[in-house]
């Protein structure tokens, strides 16, 4: 009943302008009745960096970004949610439209400029449902207008350490001028020993909470042996590949709207971003679990990124086109390919096909 109603809900959304839409669906969810449409095989699980998740599935940030329903999307199947990205100061991004659907692409472009209410109203959010299962990430950032942008990371982590199951340190975003520059070698090992210096500080009193880093798939292959050497010696947790893509496919149909400035996520990334986590599990030799995301729209394109290397996966764009039945079927889907291929769980094909993604990025 739940699942006709989530599918019957899509079109109006549809009707809507993108942003608008956006927070439609997060009142539905918040609205929805506490009826799981998940699906529990206990093959699915995974450990990782201390943490037990339910099942690889996680609703990457940019969804859910002030903390308002986690617990909502725990029962739509997912394993993990991870809200924001959260920025210490109030700051509302960048001007409206900044969001637009490629229907034809199934894929999403965005500019939202890191919109924030700040720390304050997703850590009381996250206080009144302290206590609750669920494995909760924290994805911060930095402000538009900051002085010190290492800062305002250490600002989230110590803001946020008596809440987070883990933190996601987010230097990838598109839409936030000179933020991708963090990136470098030299600004990445500041930031890293910053941020780590605060979680092992944090940790005495919250416990130690993993540092997840999370990377664009733009990147110069150069660049990604920096990003994996400085992580590997700073003892990053694990990396995020990656997040939205300011590259155009030929292969766009919605042209016109392929023209708007921002990062395209959903569909169109699959290649580019499975492509990139195959070089980059190549080239992290097991130092640290990768976590995949970038078109993840069903159990075929989540099983192709636990092969080119991702431990865990995220997705939201695909929810766009395909709704809130989307977790469930995934993960009843990963269930199946488990039995067709006689596996006893997905740990036995990460990065099987790694060398094959890769291509001529290995």
């Amino acid at each position: 009943m739940i699942d006709l109603a989530a599918r019957l809900l899509q079109p109006f959304l549809h009707m809507l302008e993108p942003e608008t839409a956006h927070g439609a669906s997060i009142l539905a969810l918040k609205s929805m009745p506490p009826i799981s449409m998940g699906y529990d095989d206990p093959r699915l699980r995974v450990r990782l960096c201390g943490l037990d998740f339910p099942n690889p599935l996680g609703m990457a940030a940019g969804y859910d970004k002030g903390a308002e329903a986690p617990d909502a999307l725990f029962r739509l199947g997912f394993g993990f949610v991870e809200v924001g990205t959260i920025t210490p100061l109030p700051q509302p991004g960048n001007p409206r439209p900044r969001m637009f659907r490629l229907p034809g692409d199934e894929g999403v472009i965005n500019r939202l400029g890191f919109n924030s209410e700040g720390h304050g109203p997703p850590h009381a959010r996250l206080i009144a449902r302290r206590g609750r299962p669920g494995l909760v990430g924290v994805n911060v950032g930095a402000n538009k207008d900051s002085a010190d942008r290492a800062g305002d990371y250490v600002l989230g982590v110590k803001a946020f350490a008596d809440v987070a199951s883990y933190f996601t340190i987010n230097i990838s975003s598109p839409n936030t001028p000179g933020l991708r520059d963090l990136q470098q070698a030299a600004a990445l090992d500041d930031l890293l020993a910053r941020v780590l210096e605060a979680r092992d500080a944090a940790a005495q009193t919250h416990g130690r909470k993993p540092v997840f880093l999370k990377i664009a798939p733009d990147l110069a292959l150069g660049d990604l042996d920096d990003i994996v050497r400085v992580g590997a010696a700073r003892g990053i947790d694990a990396l995020i590949l990656g997040n939205t893509t300011i590259t155009r496919p030929a292969s766009l149909r919605e042209t016109a709207v392929a023209r708007e400035a921002g990062g395209l996520s959903g569909k169109p990334l699959f290649e580019l971003s499975t492509k990139m986590l195959g070089a980059a599990f190549l080239r992290v030799e097991g130092r640290f679990p990768i976590i995949g995301a970038g078109g993840v729209d069903g159990p075929d394109s989540a099983f192709a990124k636990i092969e080119a290397g991702a431990s865990l996966i995220q997705l939201y764009s695909a929810m766009v086109y395909k709704g809130a039945g989307l977790p469930g079927a995934i993960l009843r889907g990963l269930a199946a390919r488990l039995d067709q291929e006689n596996l006893a769980g997905l740990s036995d094909v990460v990065g099987a096909r790694a060398k094959e993604w890769a291509g001529d990025f290995a």
